[in-house]
């Protein structure tokens, strides 16, 4: 789902960015509002987990793949600021370290995997669980649908954006059909995805799910956690992270995801541009000098890992710092 440098023209590119930066400006505001200092080293795992699991390409149908976008889990989670500002710092990672993604294109990748999914995924997710009863299960349900939705709204993002200042011949109403149609399909893995991270979190510590906290749906004896909780909690959530990397991505598929495959099928593939950073040493996820697509997948996505990680950590800490000195 990561639009490269050349699908989309110079003029429309740099307003998308605009539109990035200042929805990130907000998120970064919204969430000093309501950041709680346990949240900090959270958001990190958060950060690299959703990282690891963009990783996964999964076979979807056709010569074609899908991945988790990840907004509709991260708002859940860690609530829709917090969550937007963690998707961010996935994708800017993304993009730098690893040339996925162009860099004129950043903004447009911003807009349709970050502020769209979790703005769809997070008001999915509130407006059914008016309706559900507020237990466990409708969390699940709930959730999953939000995450399937985000992903074909993310996908009609991209087709807006071709409306406006797409590069190519294709007609809109057939990338418009294309787009929806594949992602689709792809949103059905994106649920669930998101429902399994979602039960797995709820059985150990519901309180984390900032979904079932908002409810209620939070056992008594773990609303509140000691810092040694929290250090264990992210320590296993990293491990498993990390088995993922070293287990699950290297068997990933080599498809082309739902972007791509429209790309190819519409004509307009070719018009992608060689990335600014296609040189550098993780770009492709790979990792120049390691012998072995496996070992370099696994090393380079051991160090993405630990990148966003530690992104993820350091953009919360300026949020908790800002509010800080604001409170003086």
């Amino acid at each position: 789902m990561h639009i490269p440098d050349g699908f989309i023209n110079g003029a429309t590119s740099l307003g998308a960015g605009v539109v990035a930066a200042s929805s990130l400006a907000a998120g970064l505001r919204r969430a000093g509002r309501v950041l709680q200092d346990r949240q900090i080293p959270l958001a990190g795992l958060l950060a690299a987990f959703v990282f690891v699991l963009q990783m996964l390409n999964f076979p979807v149908v056709g010569g074609m793949s899908g991945h988790l976008l990840g907004g509709a889990l991260a708002a859940l989670l860690v609530g829709p600021w917090i969550g937007l500002v963690v998707m961010t710092v996935v994708i800017g990672v993304q993009a730098l370290l690893f040339a996925d993604g162009g860099l004129s294109a950043l903004g447009l990748n911003v807009i349709n995997m970050g502020l769209l999914t979790v703005a769809t995924g997070w008001l999915a997710f509130r407006f059914l669980m008016i309706v559900l009863p507020k237990n466990s299960t409708s969390i699940l349900t709930a959730g999953a649908f939000g995450a399937w939705l985000s992903v074909v709204v993310s996908s009609l993002g991209f087709v807006g954006e071709y409306s406006i200042g797409g590069v190519g011949n294709a007609s809109l109403s057939t990338v418009l059909a294309a787009m929806a149609g594949t992602h689709a399909l792809i949103g059905i893995g994106e649920g669930l995805i998101t429902a399994g991270v979602l039960g797995a979190v709820l059985a150990v510590r519901p309180d984390l799910v900032h979904g079932a906290r908002i409810f209620g749906i939070s056992r008594a004896d773990t609303t509140l956690l000691s810092r040694r909780r929290v250090a264990l909690f992210v320590a296993g959530g990293v491990a498993v992270a990390a088995l993922l990397v070293t287990v699950v991505a290297p068997l990933a598929s080599d498809d082309p995801d739902g972007l791509e495959r429209v790309a190819i099928d519409q004509g307009f593939a070719d018009e992608a541009q060689d990335h600014s950073l296609g040189d550098s040493p993780l770009a492709g996820y790979d990792v120049q000098g390691v012998e072995g697509d496996r070992m370099g997948t696994v090393v380079a996505g051991l160090i993405g890992l630990g990148a966003t990680f530690v992104a993820g950590v350091a953009f919360m800490i300026v949020v908790r710092g800002k509010r800080v000195r604001s409170n003086h």
